[in-house]
């Protein structure tokens, strides 16, 4: 019974992720946080142009709380609009305007490494665009863009930013997918050299003084052992 509880939810959560992607479209949808509180559904949303989706005075973001209370009986929903902090390092905004391209009429080769320039102009360490369809002829058929460092398995490649989007062009439906390896990610091979510092060095000098010194008596103690065992053997002869 339990494991009908968690689809239920997530199949819930998907539906409203797919139908706030539709709303708020024009503002450039960059993902979704769902997360249940005390006091309600706590629903953040990442977009690129924030004014879009709150409107004058709070009223679209008015319609938009009360539609999901009407549609999916969500409970309290409480949402919050986060603006992107850089879209082009956002996959799911990439993705749509990549998608928005290839609708206008762009060649897909044209438009996907333009948009993989300009990821990674904006520092990404890694990035890789997937276009498939029918991209030229009757037959569909994938290309890939890739440029950087792109993870495919293991603990570091739950760290790459996926987006999906969908182009309706006369041909057919071609699909979308974006992935990016964020500049901040740190990954296994590499590896930082710390400078010693001042302080370090100074203590390192000490040290060497200390040795020396230590040396030196060491190097007299034992010149001053021999004269004396010198000394008593004359006199023993």
């Amino acid at each position: 019974m339990d494991e009908r509880i968690f689809v239920k939810e997530n199949l819930k959560r998907l539906l409203i992720k797919e139908y706030m992607m539709q709303e708020v479209k024009n503002a450039g949808f960059g993902g979704l946080e769902i997360q249940r509180t005390p006091l309600g559904t706590r629903i953040v949303l990442e977009v690129e142009r924030p004014g879009l989706v709150i409107g004058r005075k709070g009223a679209k973001i008015k319609d938009l709380t009360s539609l999901l209370q009407e549609k999916f009986n969500v409970e309290n929903p409480i949402i919050e609009v986060k603006e992107s902090e850089n879209s082009y390092l956002n996959a799911q905004i990439m993705a749509e305007k990549l998608a928005n391209a290839l609708e206008r009429g762009w060649h897909f080769r044209r438009a996907g490494h333009s948009t993989l320039r300009r990821i990674m102009e904006n520092g990404a360490k890694g990035a890789q665009i997937i276009i498939s369809g029918k991209l030229t002829g009757d037959r569909s058929r994938t290309e890939k863009f890739t440029q950087g460092t792109i993870k495919y398995c293991g603990k570091t490649s739950e760290l790459v930013r996926v987006g999906y989007a969908t182009a309706k062009t006369k041909p057919g439906i071609i699909g979308v997918t974006v992935k990016i390896m964020p500049p901040d990610v740190k990954l296994p091979d590499e590896i930082e050299i710390v400078p010693p510092t001042e302080e370090k060095e100074e203590k390192k000098e000490e040290e060497k003084e200390k040795e020396v010194i230590e040396n030196a008596e060491g190097v007299k103690s034992e010149g001053n052992k021999g004269d004396e065992s010198g000394g008593t053997e004359k006199e023993v002869s």
